[in-house]
């Protein structure tokens, strides 16, 4: 039983893996934090990486990771360029707390919301925090789901060897 379970796990990672490979965004429309549309297939960074984390008020996980990544963002912008864009998916009615927490933790990421899970859903994303790394072609070429200390280092990691 624990070799089949083994099986279906390993195949499932394969899956999700290959399926996630340079793949392109979706044709969707979220509003950031000024209420302004922003399609997510606008999203632009000069040919630098860029990364997207899905994260929601509510989850312990998703603040610390955005937390421990604030305090580097700064020497990650000026040794890779890579840009960070935080995809908020709490609800209509929690969605009034993203705000409040992106100025109390002072977070410099570009914030967008998806209130009705419709980014979420068309990139296959679980519980959060789940984070795309995308190339300067815009391709995901790298997915990470969960978080614990150090995550962050990994994904850094990653964003040097694309830039």
């Amino acid at each position: 039983m624990k070799k089949i379970i083994s099986l279906l796990l390993s195949l499932f990672l394969l899956i999700n893996y290959s399926y996630s490979q340079n793949r392109k965004l979706p044709n969707i429309t979220l509003k950031n934090l000024e209420g302004k549309n922003i399609n997510i297939q606008d999203i632009d960074n000069n040919g630098n990486p860029i990364v997207i984390c899905f994260w929601a008020t509510w989850c312990k996980p998703c603040v610390k990771e955005l937390n421990n990544i604030a305090d580097v963002y700064e020497d990650w912008q000026d040794e890779t360029g890579v840009k960070i864009i935080a995809v908020s998916i709490d609800n209509s009615r929690s969605s009034h707390k993203v705000k409040p927490r992106v100025n109390t933790n002072g977070w410099e990421y570009e914030i967008l919301l998806d209130v009705n899970s419709e980014l979420k859903r068309a990139m296959g994303v679980g519980n959060p925090p789940y984070t795309f790394l995308l190339n300067s072609k815009k391709e995901i070429i790298y997915v990470h789901n969960g978080y614990t200390e150090g995550d962050e280092d990994e994904l850094y990691e990653k964003i040097k060897k694309i830039k």
